[in-house]
């Protein structure tokens, strides 16, 4: 038994890309199946180590729910070695994938309650992870809000599921960029995404919030909601720092006392209280 435990933490397993779509100018999004016909298995938050041979290996959130058996998506930015080589990779190639790895948003604490989920930038793809697992269990939640902000309308993410959820009468969805370029038709905020914060009607004794974004945006996205009433142990975040191995061992991901591979990447805002660095 042991040995099978140590195999499926440290052996990827073979994975097929079965589509490959460009989101951004430095994304794309990566729809892949397990070779052997098997599920992942993950929950909303939860990352894979994705290794191409030659190319060591890196995390990437998974950006679909479990509700949707058969694939799972990875939205992967241009950022360095492996992942330039990834955006290479198209429909037929095969992968390594090890995991899932890490906490995920706890599910039974956010059911029954309003969602407010916020993200910027690429921190829209694991957050979407979650958004489909409400989409596809409506009855399970309350009142669900997004706000997303990107720094331009370019770098939007996954264009076809905002509209969607724009026009969702599950959703209140609300989208933000930190400036408009010339010659760019978008038409909506321009701004930080605590702007949009404050006009919200939040009821903080029935709501509860989850962020994940670039790590400026947490302090700030934080005190906006912490001057709305929520309380610390109903906001969630997900703080993906240099993560490296997935499984506690390189100790390139500590911050303090705490693994973010394992003890994260999603914590609760109460669990971070006095750890230095984590905000």
């Amino acid at each position: 038994m042991e040995s099978c435990a140590a195999e499926s933490l440290y052996a990827p397993r073979e994975a097929n890309i079965i589509a490959a779509t460009q989101l951004t100018p430095d994304e794309k999004l990566f729809t892949l199946q397990m070779t052997d016909g098997s599920d992942l298995h993950h929950l909303p938050g939860q990352f894979i180590q994705l290794s191409l041979l030659g190319f060591t290996e890196a995390p990437i959130s998974v950006a679909s729910s479990p509700t949707r058996p058969g694939h799972f998506d990875l939205a992967i930015r241009n950022a360095g070695f492996l992942t330039a080589e990834m955006h290479r990779r198209r429909a037929g190639d095969v992968v390594g994938i090890r995991g899932p790895f890490g906490t995920a948003f706890n599910l039974a604490e956010l059911r029954g309650r309003n969602l407010l989920l916020i993200s910027g930038g690429c921190g829209l793809a694991p957050l979407r992870s979650l958004i489909q697992y409400c989409e596809d269990c409506p009855g399970e939640f309350g009142r669900l809000q997004i706000l997303y902000g990107a720094r331009n309308a370019d770098f939007l993410l996954f264009q076809d599921d905002l509209a969607r959820w724009q026009q969702s009468a599950s959703f209140n969805c609300a989208i933000t960029v930190d400036a408009v370029t010339d010659g760019s038709c978008f038409n909506g905020a321009v701004g930080l995404i605590t702007a949009l914060i404050p006009p919200l009607e939040i009821d903080p004794t029935t709501t509860s919030a989850a962020i994940v974004g670039p790590a400026p945006m947490y302090r700030a996205v934080i005190d906006a909601l912490l001057r709305k009433g929520l309380a610390p142990e109903r906001i969630m975040l997900s703080l993906e720092r240099q993560m490296r191995c997935g499984v506690g061992k390189c100790g390139h991901c500590t911050i303090d006392h705490l693994y973010c591979c394992t003890d994260g990447p999603v914590f609760r805002l109460d669990q971070l209280t006095g750890v230095r660095g984590a905000l």
